[in-house]
């Protein structure tokens, strides 16, 4: 100020320096108070990259220099949220977004789960509303699936379950939970919540969802209903620490329930004797079959229709049947187009009345594939767009590689 007197305050301290206090004078500091012995010191300090010299450096030297010990036995660094472009947020850009509209539109959990698990430790974000409605479809995918346990568990006893009566597909689903517990326990121990998000949904999505909802459709047993809600209830508990609002809904939704809450239940515990890996590398065998033979009737544009002739090994034979809607009561033509496919669990052959048309549209789908095949691999042996690309995408485009070959080889190996 330009007027007389104005006197600068003598007692003034940086901001960062009062702040750096946070760690312990919260707790009761210079008095050792029971919060203080519990509490201090504290386990973990999450905090961006950009405040490492103003706040978390200052933090550990007035540790060290008040109690002789340091603030925290770990600090997670995390990067900046950027806008779609890589630019960082900011009021003269007009690019900055309104948390609150974000969750009116998508819910809390969905912004909350896409925060957490969309980076690796100390990388920015980048804002894409994109992937925010691919988390709110994952959310959604997660709500039906528990709606449909939720319907085919009732009135089911627990008492019927028999460990003896467990199908191949349970004895599968419960490795594959059992391996999701083990790695998303040392994933959440080592902070890596993009990894633990990879996993969550690996599992959720394709395993649990995708497949093993659709098997036990043909095995309504109360030991598969106990199964059911058991990885049901597991994936909850697993994703409550990012979805809390969906995951206690649903939890307060189920039968028997251990505790009021979700939130005082215990975490998964990876169980050992849970593990079936010969039942788990057959129902594999099973899955590769059945995803091939599908796309061999997309691809060849199979109608429903066709006749059927088939072997099949007898231990998966149902499994085969009932996923494949497999039938033979229409008579097979000499004019018939065949085509088939052959591995060591099924040998099925399909013939259906054709034209050249199916010919035409096979070479130009032969071509398609190549041409993205050949895009995929140069894309993934880039090193700046591997590195620099969210990893979701990256690996998004190893599995469509990886898919795009396999279709590949079994429309070569028909000719």
């Amino acid at each position: 100020p330009n007027e007389s007197g104005w006197i600068q305050d003598e007692d003034v301290l940086d901001t960062w320096f009062s702040s750096a206090l946070w760690p312990f004078s919260t707790l009761g500091w210079p008095k050792e108070t029971a919060d203080y012995k519990r509490y201090y010191p504290n386990s973990c300090l999450v905090t961006g990259y950009d405040i490492i010299p103003f706040w978390v450096n200052r933090m550990t030297f007035q540790a060290l220099h008040f109690t002789n010990q340091r603030p925290f036995e770990n600090c997670l660094i995390h990067g900046l949220i950027r806008d779609k472009t890589g630019r960082k947020m900011s009021k003269s850009l007009g690019n900055g977004i309104d948390p609150m509209d974000v969750i009116e539109k998508y819910g809390a959990d969905a912004l909350r789960y896409f925060l957490t698990t969309n980076s690796s430790p100390g990388m920015d974000l980048r804002y894409d509303e994109e992937k925010l409605k691919a988390t709110w479809n994952f959310i959604n995918k997660l709500w039906n699936a528990a709606r449909f346990v939720l319907l085919t568990v009732d009135n089911y006893q627990k008492e019927d379950y028999q460990i003896k009566d467990l199908t191949l597909s349970d004895k599968w689903i419960l490795t594959k939970l059992n391996e999701t517990i083990k790695n998303v326990t040392k994933s959440m121990d080592q902070y890596d919540f993009h990894i633990v998000g990879n996993n969550l949904y690996s599992f959720i999505w394709n395993d649990f969802c995708d497949w093993y909802i659709e098997l036990s459709k043909n095995n309504p047993s109360n030991t598969t209903k106990n199964i059911l809600l058991e990885v049901l209830i597991a994936i909850l508990k697993m994703l409550h620490p990012f979805m809390p609002y969906v995951t206690e809904e649903i939890y307060n939704m189920l039968p028997n329930k251990s505790e009021k809450s979700i939130m005082i239940t215990k975490y998964p515990i990876y169980d050992k004797n849970d593990l079936f890996k010969e039942e788990t590398q057959l129902m594999e065998l099973v899955i590769k079959d059945i995803v091939a033979i599908r796309n061999l009737k997309l691809i060849n544009k199979i109608p429903k229709n066709a006749s059927v002739d088939y072997a099949i090994k007898e231990n998966v034979k149902d499994i085969f049947i009932n996923l494949l809607k497999i039938a033979n009561n229409i008579p097979i033509k000499d004019n018939n187009i065949k085509i088939k496919y052959e591995s060591s669990l099924i040998n099925i052959t399909y013939y259906f009345e054709g034209q050249m048309e199916n010919l035409i549209a096979k070479e130009n789908e032969i071509k398609k594939l190549q041409l993205s095949i050949k895009r995929r691999e140069a894309l993934l042996n880039n090193p700046n767009y591997v590195n620099k690309a969210p990893i979701k995408i990256v690996e998004l485009d190893q599995q469509k590689l990886k898919e795009e070959q396999k279709k590949l080889k079994i429309l070569l190996k028909e000719e």
